[in-house]
């Protein structure tokens, strides 16, 4: 297993608690990397990068599941998903199911959702249209099909100049499955789902922040 030459990472449920309180631990060690770290959220961009910014890592961001990234705090957002993809499947998911809208007008990509209905029910609503339903664990996520967080981690690495297997990816849940696959090292920490457990090189044995500063450790980043 080689050693990272940077770190993508998901924010809720792997950097913050159920109450999405921030672990200190985990955002002092991130801190103490000398590679660049890449926070890679559900989020909408502009809460990702004021993240990114208060923790103190690079500006590099992946928001919204990968439906855009940014490189600078004040830079141009990169745009990979067609919003109106996701806004039909919305026109079609309120035929069936009272919904209720989160950061509609912040996001550029895709449309996020309370967990207020039926997740497998939804997802079966949505068959045969070109979008993808997600569940973040915090909200539920409708994206473009062409979009994930590890299509975006390649276009980074791409513009960075790294290799993608370069990274160390670590998350939580059912958005991640597609950050770790693509990297070169998988961490899932003790609370992941379990589908992404199963595709991990590393399942911490501690929670959340905790796992990743458990994770750090092993892979001798810190």
């Amino acid at each position: 297993m080689r050693k990272p030459k940077a770190v993508a990472i998901d924010l809720d449920g792997t950097l913050t608690n159920k109450k999405r309180a921030l672990n200190c631990k985990a955002i002092e060690a991130l801190r103490k990397l000398k590679i660049p770290v890449v926070l890679s959220t559900g989020n909408a961009v502009c809460f990702a990068r004021a993240a990114a910014k208060l923790i103190g890592v690079s500006d590099i961001v992946i928001a919204e599941n990968g439906g855009v990234v940014r490189f600078e705090y004040d830079g141009e957002d990169f745009v990979l998903g067609d919003k109106m993809k996701c806004v039909d499947a919305l026109r079609e998911l309120e035929k069936h199911f009272k919904i209720e809208l989160l950061d509609f007008n912040e996001r550029k990509s895709e449309v996020c959702l309370r967990r207020t209905f039926d997740f497998e029910k939804a997802k079966e609503t949505l068959k045969g249209l070109p979008v993808k339903l997600l569940d973040s664990g915090f909200a539920y996520h409708v994206v473009d099909e062409k979009v994930s967080k590890g299509r975006a981690l390649k276009f980074v690495a791409e513009k960075i100049g790294l290799e993608v297997e370069d990274f160390v990816a670590i998350g939580d849940s059912h958005n991640d499955i597609e950050l770790l696959e693509v990297a070169g090292i998988g961490v899932a920490v003790a609370n992941a789902d379990l589908r992404l457990k199963k595709i991990a090189h590393i399942v911490t044995p501690s929670p959340d922040g905790d796992g990743v500063v458990e994770a750090l450790k092993l892979l001798n980043l810190l």
